[in-house]
């Protein structure tokens, strides 16, 4: 029961969305994650003065 579930939505995730989104969803989190770090060491470095 759960292999067959676990088949159907794997299956389920590849027919929602295109290689290319896929892609641009990873570099949108890189972006977003570089962002959100270098933000936070910006700070970091700011207070320490």
């Amino acid at each position: 029961m759960f292999d067959s579930l676990d088949d159907q939505i794997k299956q389920d995730a590849k027919e929602a969305s295109s290689p290319r989104e896929r892609i641009l969803v990873w570099i949108s989190v890189g972006v977003i994650s570089i962002l959100v770090f270098g933000g936070l060491y910006y700070g970091v470095v700011v207070l320490q003065g």
